[in-house]
C-alpha cells in the first residue's frame, strides 16, 4: 500500500489554494503545512506538494500522473470543475474510458505547476 505521494511546486501558496479546492471534492483534508510543503490526507494515505529539497525548480515528469479514487461520477465531475476553477488545465474531460474498462469514468487535469492528476470511479452512477 502506498503511504504518501508528493509532487513538486514552485509556489506553495498557489498550490495550497488549488489543492484545498480540488482535493476536498474527493474527501481529502488539509493536514499540515510548513515552509517546505503542504499535506492533505484521508485515513492512511497522504498527498503533498513540496519545494524540491535540492533547491532547483520543480519540474514535471512526462508520463507520470497520480490518480485519486472517487466514489461516483459526480465526484469526478466536481474534481475536474474545481481544478479548472483554480487555474488547472484540462488533460482529459470527465468521461468513460472504455479502453481501460467499460466502467472507467475519469478526468485528467494539470495543476498550476504542470503535475498531472486524475480522479476515477468504476461506479455506474
Amino acid at each position: 500500500m502506498i503511504h504518501h505521494v508528493s509532487v513538486g511546486t514552485n509556489d506553495l501558496a498557489r498550490s495550497r489554494r488549488f489543492y484545498d479546492a480540488v482535493l476536498s471534492t474527493i474527501g481529502l483534508s488539509f493536514m499540515a503545512q510548513d515552509d517546505e510543503g503542504i499535506g492533505w490526507g484521508s485515513g492512511l494515505m497522504s498527498f503533498s506538494v513540496q519545494v524540491p529539497v535540492d533547491g532547483k525548480p520543480a519540474t514535471v515528469g512526462n508520463g507520470n500522473h497520480i490518480c485519486f479514487a472517487a466514489e461516483d461520477r459526480e465526484m469526478v465531475d466536481r474534481f475536474y470543475a474545481a481544478a479548472l476553477e483554480q487555474g488547472g488545465t484540462s488533460d482529459g474531460e470527465p468521461g468513460l474510458r472504455p479502453k481501460y474498462d467499460a466502467h472507467y469514468y475519469g478526468a485528467f487535469v494539470r495543476d498550476p505547476d504542470g503535475n498531472k492528476i486524475e480522479a476515477v470511479t468504476y461506479s455506474a452512477k
